[in-house]
């Protein structure tokens, strides 16, 4: 069977992460890494592969795996698709979902390829779990309890703020959908931590949480990669009340996020044309294999 060629777009936590994943998958081939300064520096682990600066020098590619950050994720989107290759992407935030899909659906129509957005494990993967929750009590409440970890969208946002050197955010849950967020920064020389703190709390990524910012000499050595979530939905099924279901996990944040990329990936070569999030297609179109043998070992 022939494999899936993907490309890989950027190298952070997630393009390192995204490689094991593919490595590992049974139906997937690399067909190369896309970096801003291409193979220059190249990291031994990449040394099997082809490193460029431009996917168009990359040969016969599938999808386009981007690990890139949120805010870029749009931009890369809609120069590669016409190139007639699918993506899929990680972006989280989640109040602006529904205008990038809706941005992304005339290329991908017109271009007879699929993306595939907010392809992460939340919005993701628990995005699946909230959908089949309130299906089962069609009527009540969730909620979704993130951490206590590092979130990966909200350090990079700190990151591209004026004056830090390098960051952490961390999301501690206070319960019943609300949350803490630590930051820790490491400052340029003669930053201020009024300003950066200033600026944190401002951006969109913060703007709706507490939040608490910290200097810090060194963020690797607060630096952990784990993180969780804990949703609950209390509610009704038809007429009974007092129905409850509960999902846990805890997770290295970059690697499960990876995985996801992947499955989503895989799903993208059986779609129609047309910009989908995750809960828009079937969970077993994520899984390699037949679909009937699948079926005869999961149902």
């Amino acid at each position: 069977m022939k494999k899936i060629r993907a490309a890989v777009v950027g190298y952070g936590n997630i393009g390192h992460f995204t490689i094991q994943a593919l490595e590992a998958a049974p139906d997937f081939e690399i067909a190369g890494v896309v970096r801003r300064k291409g193979g220059e520096n190249k990291p031994l682990e990449l040394e099997p592969y082809k490193v460029v600066s431009d996917i168009r020098e990359l040969e016969d590619v599938d999808v386009a795996i981007l690990a890139t950050p949120t805010r870029s994720c749009e931009e890369y989107a809609k120069q590669i698709l016409p190139l007639g290759i699918n993506t899929v992407d990680s972006f989280d935030i989640h109040t602006n979902i529904v205008d990038y899909r809706a941005s992304l659906m005339p290329i991908c129509k017109e271009h007879g390829r699929v993306a595939v957005i907010a392809a992460g494990w939340d919005p993701g993967s628990d995005s699946i779990v909230r959908t089949l929750m309130e299906s089962l009590a069609p009527k009540g409440l969730s909620y979704t309890n993130f951490g206590p970890g590092m979130s990966m969208g909200h350090s990079v946002c700190v990151r591209s703020k004026e004056g830090v050197k390098n960051a952490l955010s961390m999301t501690i849950p206070l319960g019943e959908g609300i949350h803490r967020r630590m930051v820790y920064v490491e400052l340029e020389e003669g930053a201020s931590l009024e300003e950066v703190t200033k600026a944190i709390k401002a951006d969109p990524y913060f703007a709706h949480d507490e939040t608490h910012v910290f200097a810090v000499e060194s963020v690797d050595a607060v630096r952990d990669m784990g993180h969780g979530v804990h949703l609950v939905r209390k509610g009704v099924s038809g007429q009974t009340q007092n129905q409850r279901f509960e999902f846990n996990m805890s997770i290295n944040n970059p690697a499960l996020t990876a995985q996801v990329l992947v499955n989503v990936a895989r799903a993208s070569l059986r779609q129609q044309p047309g910009c989908y999030t995750m809960v828009e297609i079937p969970v077993i179109d994520m899984l390699p294999g037949e679909r009937e043998k699948l079926i005869g070992r999961l149902v």
